[in-house]
């Protein structure tokens, strides 16, 4: 009860604000968490994540959707706008909660069955995890666990070079005179000595291994990490050394030996993760403290990655941020690009683009990028695919011929573009009915594509 007692009263100081991504409020609607905005407004994705917000994907500057450059609001005359960025932020006692435009003002279940689709993130109404604003970022970084550790282990075990000291008789090293000294006299045929080993038993497996013990301690652990198994067994053989009275000195070590190597940004990614999970065990996020703390994530890449879930038979999926599927506009490697989406048959090509703005937001540069890449493709049919909330009928575009200084101009029958969108669910009685519904769309959403390709 007083534990009750005191979160209840941590929520009545808490200021928590929220608003819409692709959204324009006006500044004075923000005064309730000015400290907070007058830190983060005009301030870039890349700067927000060196002073310590997770952001999502790790790798922003590859990204064409969510750039170093591009902010979480941006102040535009007497108002803030906000982009595709979705989330929690927060400075001290404000919280600033973005959360898709689709949210009901209550549940975002469309932010929430994205993680799920994208991230194979658990769903919180199946864990029956707390559902309070005090615990939901810290819940995300615990969910988000698997999808990192996963991706990480790709790579292979983490193994670097550690130094261990040891007092033995078998000298395979440099002696530690100062040590031996202290440890030695009188003279036993012990020597102290220090060793440099290439080890799987490392800093970064080590803490990976707290965060995996720390987790399974929840009472929805074992269903976490049930979905990674097997890479939880890898690293449990890896360390057995490991002792959970180390967790403390574990956790300062990786603080200052991030690791560095391009080669292993994912294992990077999965370190932050860790520090943040274990850093904050006992007093959640931010609470307490005047830092600035928070998770965000890219709401573009989460909707193209969701729409490779459904189409990815039928398209091929270039990625920029993990360099895979490089296309280039001219020879000799010049002009590199990542369509979105590069139709499979090649009597009737598509190129697509995932859209995640609204679909009166997609237009000048969205279609010249795109009757250049069906240019470059020799397809005559591309589309846009986004996220809709009205009902209504899809939009076609044909591609003009003729120059209006001779009168000519007429569309052409040859060259089209659809603006395909796929229904969100608005009005639900709960996650269960909003999933049911998105299937049912999805199914309609393919099935208009399939028609539009024939």
């Amino acid at each position: 009860m007083r534990t009750d007692t005191l979160h209840h009263q941590e929520m009545i100081r808490m200021k928590v604000f929220r608003i819409k991504d692709n959204n324009s409020r006006r500044k004075e609607d923000f005064r309730d968490v000015s400290s907070l905005v007058n830190i983060v407004a005009n301030k870039t994705m890349l700067k927000l994540e060196q002073e310590g917000v997770f952001i999502f994907p790790e790798i922003i500057k590859d990204s064409d959707d969510i750039t170093k450059d591009q902010m979480i609001l941006q102040g535009i005359n007497d108002c803030y706008q906000s982009g595709n960025v979705m989330g929690y932020i927060g400075y001290g006692e404000e919280r600033l909660i973005i959360e898709s435009r689709f949210s009901n003002g209550e549940e975002d279940f469309f932010f929430q069955y994205l993680l799920e689709r994208v991230l194979e993130v658990p769903n919180i109404v199946d864990l029956k995890v707390e559902a309070n604003q005090r615990n939901r970022i810290y819940n995300l970084l615990l969910f988000m666990f698997p999808h990192y550790l996963k991706s990480a282990m790709r790579k292979g075990l983490f193994k670097t070079y550690i130094r261990r000291c040891y007092n033995d008789e078998n000298v395979r090293g440099s002696i530690d005179i100062a040590r031996h000294i202290s440890k030695n006299t009188p003279f036993q045929g012990n020597i102290a000595y220090n060793q440099r080993e290439y080890d799987f038993d490392n800093y970064l497996i080590e803490l990976i291994r707290h965060a995996i013990e720390y987790i399974n301690g929840k009472s929805y652990g074992s269903n976490l990490l049930g979905t990674i198994k097997d890479e939880v067994k890898l690293i449990v053989d890896a360390t057995p050394k490991y002792r959970i009275a180390d967790r403390r000195k574990v956790v300062e070590y990786n603080q200052n030996h991030v690791v560095r190597h391009a080669f292993y940004h994912e294992y990077r990614a999965l370190q932050q993760l860790c520090l943040l999970i274990l850093r904050n065990e006992k007093n959640q996020i931010g609470l307490g403290t005047r830092r600035m703390y928070g998770i965000l994530f890219d709401g573009a890449w989460l909707w193209e990655e969701y729409i490779n879930k459904l189409v990815g038979d039928k398209y091929y999926h270039p990625m920029n941020k993990s360099r895979s599927g490089a296309q280039w506009l001219f020879a000799g490697n010049n002009g590199l690009i990542y369509p979105d989406f590069i139709g499979k048959n090649a009597n009737n090509r598509i190129i697509a683009d995932a859209k995640y703005k609204p679909e009166e937001n997609i237009r000048n540069k969205d279609y010249l990028q795109i009757v250049a890449y069906m240019y470059r493709f020799d397809a005559r049919r591309g589309a846009y695919f986004y996220p809709e909330s009205k009902e209504g009928t899809d939009e076609i575009f044909r591609l003009n011929c003729g120059i209006s200084h001779e009168k000519n101009v007429k569309a052409r029958n040859d060259v089209i573009i659809l603006k395909h969108g796929l229904k969100i669910p608005q009005k639900v009685s709960g996650y269960l009915e909003f999933k049911k519904l998105m299937k049912k769309n999805e199914t309609c959403f393919i099935s208009e594509l399939k028609a539009f390709a024939e």
